[in-house]
This record gives structure tokens, sequence and C-alpha cells, in this order.
């Protein structure tokens, strides 16, 4: 080989090596600034299901599951102070295929799971229930702990039991969930109502008037329609995305989004890979008649491994999708009005979003979004300020009608007549 060959080559290889090393300098570059946004500005997250994790997989042995160092599946100490987390809302989900009475004995054991890895880890995390708490613990370099209930069968159809859940530090309840209940529909279930009934009317009111935030993740678009229509206070997706790009049922229709941005609410994005990516929620259509019925984890991975041996495996969703999804939230709905809401409950392998497998990876969704030209102001908007201005904006309208409202005392029958 001749020196003018060797040059040649050697110029190309510097040439590749300079471009190279600037794309990892411009990536090193974004995270950096990333980490520092979330530094401020830690993330707010509406959903994750931790509690039902250490329920199913740890027989409710919170002790006996150490979260303080790097533990199995998606969510510990470690990786939530790596991904920056400073709040999250800990699900409480129950099933609900079971009966009223087990619901609620279910979800009193659900609360009693988180609160009790809440009080197990006094120095990272700390047990919240209102905006200040959260200004509290993050001033303290806390994680503010608060319950969200996932689900509204487990109240039983009684404005006491949903009053009882509150003064247990309850502070939002999705209404539906795989299954329409007595008052209100689901997305994925028959349209039993057409939305919500009168009883479901007395709910939102009395949420409102506890400072309860109402959760539309999971209700179908009449009853996301009807409670827009009633409600007093800002609303609340904790795990949704946008039905334009991935159109599952459990997604927001681009008509809601405008009406949230009225209401003053959030859409706080998923990362599910159904939720986010069309051809997986194409490969997954036939899935949930299969599985909503199901109470455990156990069953759910039977019929799962069932349907791949059928379907093959599934398409797999990316961070890209998910950054997607936010823009589009962020597009139609304002800036003031998108938020993040993983649903991390334990997945694993081609269930988790490629690049997002883990409350660690928050910074890099963010990074993904400085990228594609996000202003600080709209990141820390996007990480926990649309959430603070919510569930601010809740409680102010709580105080406001405590002050003329009293509790309500109208049974299911008697609001249904």
């Amino acid at each position: 080989m001749t020196k003018i060959k060797i040059n040649f080559l050697l110029l190309i290889c510097s040439f590749v090596t300079i471009i190279f090393s600037d794309s990892i300098s411009a990536d090193d570059t974004a995270l950096v600034h990333a980490r520092k946004i979330l530094q401020k500005a830690p993330i707010a997250d509406g959903h994750n299901d931790l509690p039902w994790v250490i329920r199913e997989s740890f027989n409710s042995n919170v002790e006996g599951y150490d979260i303080s160092v790097r533990a199995q599946f998606d969510t510990d100490i470690p990786r939530l102070r790596e991904g920056r987390v400073g709040t999250q809302f800990w699900s409480v989900y129950v099933p609900t295929t079971m009966s009223p009475l087990d619901a609620m004995r279910t979800q009193l054991e659900q609360i009693d799971i988180a609160k009790r890895m809440i009080n197990l880890y006094p120095d990272d995390l700390a047990y919240a229930t209102s905006t200040a708490d959260i200004i509290t613990a993050t001033k303290d370099n806390r994680i503010a702990s608060l319950l969200g209930i996932e689900g509204g069968h487990t109240i039983g159809n009684s404005l006491g039991v949903l009053r009882s859940y509150y003064n247990l530090g309850v502070r939002y309840m999705t209404l539906t969930h795989f299954h329409s209940n007595d008052w209100a529909d689901s997305a994925t279930d028959i349209n039993r109502h057409d939305g919500i009934t009168k009883f479901g009317e007395e709910v939102i009111s009395e949420m409102n008037r506890l400072g309860m935030i109402v959760d539309l993740s999971h209700v179908s678009t009449s009853t996301m329609n009807d409670v827009l229509d009633v409600t007093k206070a800002p609303v609340m997706f904790s795990h949704s995305s946008a039905r334009s790009l991935t159109n599952h049922s459990r997604n927001v229709p681009d008509k809601v989004l405008k009406r949230v941005t009225k209401n003053g609410g959030i859409v706080m994005v998923t990362f599910v890979p159904e939720y986010v990516n069309e051809k997986r929620r194409d490969w997954a259509v036939d899935l949930i008649p299969l599985t909503k019925d199901i109470e455990t984890d156990a069953e759910w991975n039977a019929v799962y491994e069932v349907y791949k041996k059928k379907h093959g495996s599934p398409p797999l969703a990316t961070l890209s999708d998910v950054a997607d999804h936010i823009e589009h939230v962020a597009a139609v709905a304002g800036f003031d009005h998108v938020g993040i809401g993983g649903d991390y409950y334990g997945q694993e392998g081609e269930d988790l979003v490629t690049g997002l497998e883990d409350v660690a990876k928050y910074p890099i969704l963010f990074a993904e979004l400085i990228r594609r030209g996000w202003s600080d102001k709209n990141l820390a908007k996007l990480s926990s300020g649309n959430l603070l201005r919510v569930f601010s904006g809740v409680e102010k309208v709580s105080a406001k009608l405590k002050q003329t409202i009293t509790p309500s005392i109208k049974k299911f029958m008697e609001a249904e007549k």
C-alpha cells in the first residue's frame, strides 16, 4: 500500500472519529443538561405499581424486599435517585374482578403495603398528602410519596368509603380500570352508562370537595367528557398517551386534550409499549379480552406466553415513541398540560420500552427532548411544574367548596333515581 493511500485512510479514519466523537459529545451534553434541569425540578411521576409488585411477587413482605439497594424489576431507591425522581404517586391498584367486599379489603391492604414501604425508608421517602408536603420533601432531599387508587370499584358505591380512603392519605382516584363499574364506563369494557351516572356525578363532586384529584386514565371517552362537564377542579390522566399516535382506547383523543387545556388539567404520558407504539398496539389487540378478567400476575403471565406462541414476539416500543407522544400532547393541549406517568409495574424484557427500562432512565428521555429543541422552562413544567400546579388547583377548589358544602350523604340507589 502506498503512503498516499495510507495517509488517505488515516484521514478518513480521523474524520469518522471526529464525527463519532462529536455525536457522543452532543449526546453527553444533552444528558448533562437534562440532569441539571431535573436537579432543580425533579420528576413528579403520576403512576408506579411497586406496591402491587410487592404484593404479588413478594407476598406483601415489604420488609423482606429491600429497595434501598438495586433490586429486582424496575424500581428501587438508588435508581429513583439516579432518575432524579422527586415526587412519586404510588398506585394502590386492586383488580376489578373482585367482589365489592374483597375489593375494599384488598384496597386497605394495598394502602397498608404502600405506607409501610414509605415508612421503612425515612431517609429517602417522605409520606405526602399535599403540595406543601411535596415542597418540604424536595427541600429535605427526600422523594415525596403519595397514594393513588386505581379503580373506583373499590369504594363499593359508598361516598363514606371514598372519604375514608382520603383520610388514609389517598390523593387521586382513577375512576375505572379494565371494567366499567356501577357509575362510570371503562375504556376497555362495554359502554354501560354512556359515560357517568348521577351517582358518578356525586362522586366527582365529593372528590372536588375533598381535594382528591380525579384521574381519567382507563375511562371511556364518554366518561372523560362527562367528567369534564361537571368537575370544578382540574383533572389528571395519571398514565395515558395520545390516541392520534397510538389508537388505543386507553389513550386520550385530541378533542379531549383540548378540553384538558380549558379545564387546567394534565395528561401524564405513560411508557407502556401498547400505548405508545401503533404496531405493538395492533399486535396486542386481542390480548385485552383474554386478560382483563385476571386477578394475579401469574395468571396474566401464563395467558401472555400462550398468546405469544400464537402471535409471535411483539414489536418493541422505543424511547423515541414516548417522546413523540409527549410532543403531541404538548402541541395539542399545551406545554402547561403535559407530564410523566411511567406506569412501571415490574415488567421485564420486551414489555419495557427500549431506552426506558427502569426509573433511572428519565434523564435520557429529557435529553432526547432537549435534542428536539425543548426549552428549560417547558422541561421544568413537564418534569413537575404542571403536576404541582394541578394539585394546587385541586386544593384551592377544595378549600373553597368546604366553606359552603358539607359531605354528601347520598346513597347509590337514591342518587340514581
